[in-house]
């Protein structure tokens, strides 16, 4: 079997209930170890305020939507995570707060700032710039 078919037979369906399940719980998880109010979580995540118990439900397990921008914006902040993990591993404080600290890449402003105010375009900024300064 090729390998681009063996990468597809083994590359997880993100759409299934299940995927969007474990990353509702994921990136929940996150925005509490990032200390982000709920407007904060729901600007990150591309909903409307009027979408404040739909978070509530996530936090219990329920299923993201079956969304292309929902699922991309996750994506994107679990990179973040991952890259904030493996360049502070040994220092909780800042890979958990450096989302809040002012930054020179980011015109002086916070990579959540960054995020929020530019959407899914400042979640990939803020994700590539993590990319960079691991030499990735």
């Amino acid at each position: 079997m090729p390998l681009a078919q063996i990468q597809e037979a083994t590359r997880p369906d993100l759409a299934s209930p299940q995927a969007r399940e474990g990353m509702a719980k994921l990136v929940t998880n996150l925005f509490d170890r990032w200390g982000l109010d709920t407007a904060q979580q729901l600007q990150l995540l591309g909903m409307s305020p009027s979408s404040r118990a739909a978070l509530g439900r996530y936090r219990q397990g329920r299923p993201l939507p079956d969304s292309r921008d929902l699922r991309d914006r996750v994506g994107l902040l679990l990179a973040v995570h991952k890259a904030l993990g493996l360049l502070y591993p040994h220092n909780p404080n800042l890979k958990y707060g450096w989302v809040k600290r002012r930054n020179q890449a980011f015109d002086n402003r916070t990579p959540l700032e960054t995020m929020i105010e530019q959407g899914i375009a400042g979640l990939a900024r803020v994700a590539r710039y993590l990319d960079y300064v691991r030499g990735v």
